[in-house]
């Protein structure tokens, strides 16, 4: 991305970053402003506000260590991670590997976790698009001695995806699940259509949730992943979790319960949100390429597709969704226990019920809006934030 682009090249890369599933064809007609500019906050209605953390240049994710109170870390786009210390951005960056990152359309450095014992270990997991265009998913280790500062010299290549073709659809997702497992949502490998049919082919790391455990390397490689439905046969990457996945942007955990919720960007009429309840979800199939969303799509067969729980109609104004968290925050007494999510192209940020068994129930507004919306993040505490590819980063506080 150029460091001045013009407002129009601007709007154009936001939006495919989010994975935008009409921008191909027109649909997204939001504005952008520059990078580190405020994000417009619409309206707040009793229950929920917005708190501004900071201002950041083209931010995709926000989250913070196990346990760690005091500090948030956000990402950027271009390849660097941010700390906000006891509410002050720090000048110096964590991390910078900008010059390691592809940044067009929809690359660049997507999301980072942290271990469950990062507070010893110190290992955390970035996942970003190399200079070639192929996704990356490494470790690296906070530094001993400073710990605002990542040792660069820590770093350990985990997995390299193929995604050289087309430069959209590379997920972006890293999350460690109930299990300590650490889970990744990686796109379809672009364009439109999904025209090698990744999505249904178990020959593919792409249009899948990958699950590998960093802890412990195993048959040659630098991970172990035990306990994966698709182990042992032949042809098949041992690190699929699940598949039948467009671009699967942003899920998460919920703290409370494990459970696993994904929003899966649509192409053409629908944005939807799956579910999968804690010990579930092993080699589920969501049904893409043969669905978007409860829609067929292409012709085919996709075995034991799993309808997704909440569907956005592209007629209705939604372009790409933008997956966020089951809210365990006990000030928010509005929204306990509610999934709050949202989409790029209607900027008011949403909550839905979500039956662990079955079904949805109550999805609403929630009276506050966030332009250009890019990710959700959760801290230590369980304290959610919206983001703004715009620049601005906020948390939902009771108002």
């Amino acid at each position: 991305m150029p460091p001045r682009p013009s407002a129009v090249l601007l709007a154009i890369s936001v939006a495919t970053l989010a994975g935008c599933g009409g921008c191909g064809t027109g649909r997204n007609t939001t504005s952008a402003s520059a990078p580190g500019a405020d994000s417009p906050v619409v309206r707040a209605a009793k229950g929920v506000k917005l708190k501004r953390i900071g201002t950041f240049t083209a931010p995709t994710f926000v989250t913070a260590p196990p346990g760690d109170t005091h500090r948030l870390f956000v990402v950027e786009r271009a390849g660097r991670i941010r700390i906000v210390k006891n509410g002050k951005k720090l000048g110096t960056p964590f991390l910078d590997i900008s010059s390691n990152v592809r940044t067009e359309s929809e690359r660049g450095l997507l999301s980072m976790a942290f271990a469950r014992d990062y507070a010893t270990s110190r290992r955390f997991y970035i996942y970003f698009t190399d200079k070639t265009g192929d996704i990356r998913i490494q470790e690296y280790k906070g530094s001993a001695g400073s710990p605002d500062v990542a040792a660069p010299g820590s770093r350990r290549n985990l997995l390299t995806i193929g995604h050289r073709q087309f430069p959209n659809h590379d997920g972006g997702q890293l999350q460690f699940g109930p299990d300590n497992y650490l889970y990744a949502g990686v796109g379809d490998g672009g364009n439109e259509g999904d025209p090698f049919g990744h999505g249904q082919s178990l020959k593919t790391r792409l249009a899948k949730l990958l699950r590998i455990d960093p802890r412990h390397p195993s048959g040659g490689r630098p991970y172990g992943v035990k306990g994966n439905p698709f182990v042992g046969r032949k042809g098949v990457p041992p690190e699929i979790w699940a598949f039948g996945l467009r671009n699967p942007w942003r899920f998460s955990f919920d703290r409370l319960t494990g459970d696993l919720v994904i929003a899966d960007v649509g192409q053409d009429t629908e944005e939807e949100i799956d579910f999968a309840r804690r010990r579930t979800g092993k080699g589920a199939n969501y049904g893409w390429n043969v669905f978007e969303g409860r829609r067929r799509f292409h012709s085919g067969t996709a075995p034991h597709a799993v309808k997704p729980r909440v569907v956005h109609e592209h007629s209705a104004g939604y372009c790409s969704i933008t997956g966020g968290y089951v809210v365990r925050d006990k000030s928010l007494t509005t929204l306990y226990g509610r999934y709050v999510y949202g989409d790029f192209c209607k900027s008011p940020l949403r909550s839905v019920k979500l039956g662990r068994n079955s079904g949805s129930s109550g999805d609403k507004t929630i009276g506050v809006s966030v332009s250009s919306l890019g990710s959700f993040g959760e801290d230590a505490q369980g304290h959610v934030y919206a983001v703004s590819l715009d620049g601005g980063v906020f948390r939902l506080v009771p108002r």
